[in-house]
């Protein structure tokens, strides 16, 4: 079995993350979404340089390869890249607001090796050292299940619609342990 290793994302590695994105957006929802809905959700999901230029974005290599990226926010923006509706770049307040779970994607050919627990632990510690109580995100309905097995509830299902047509989501949270 190879190693990986996890580390905070720079600037080099956006492109090998878009790439990663992308593939994992179009393989990996298939079951979940219609074909329209997969291409509308890459309208509100992707690559949101804020987290990596806040120390909060996270790649999982495996023999110099990017197998899985996500992190975690002390923003108030949800969800989304750069190019997304809706953004807010305001710092949350850790005594009453959640942190985020933000842009978790795993290669489609290493799922099921523990790349995504790996990232949410990660994220999840450092949202708990900067000291935040509650962590939330906005999943989709191929994530929901693997977010449920680690202890996230789901609070609300509603649709995206930067793209152009509806794209379901899941606001999901969590009690972080401290």
């Amino acid at each position: 079995m190879m190693m990986v290793e996890i580390r905070l994302a720079t600037e080099q590695d956006e492109d090998d993350i878009r790439v990663l994105m992308d593939l994992a957006i179009e393989r990996l929802q298939v079951g979940y979404l219609t074909a329209e809905q997969i291409e509308a959700s890459k309208a509100g999901m992707g690559l949101d340089r804020l987290l990596i230029e806040d120390g909060t974005y996270f790649c999982v290599v495996e023999a110099g390869v990017v197998v899985g990226c996500g992190g975690w926010s002390r923003r108030a923006t949800l969800y989304g890249g750069n190019h997304s509706a809706g953004r807010d770049p305001r710092l949350l307040d850790t005594a009453s607001e959640r942190a985020r779970i933000r842009a978790m994607y795993t290669h489609p050919d290493h799922t099921k090796k523990g790349i995504g627990r790996l990232i949410l632990e990660t994220a999840e510690a450092a949202a708990a050292k900067e000291g935040f109580a509650e962590i939330e995100m906005a999943a989709t309905m191929a994530g929901k299940p693997f977010y449920e097995r680690c202890g996230y509830v789901v609070e609300s299902e509603w649709e995206d619609t930067n793209g152009t047509v509806p794209v379901p989501l899941a606001t999901m949270a969590k009690r972080l342990a401290r």
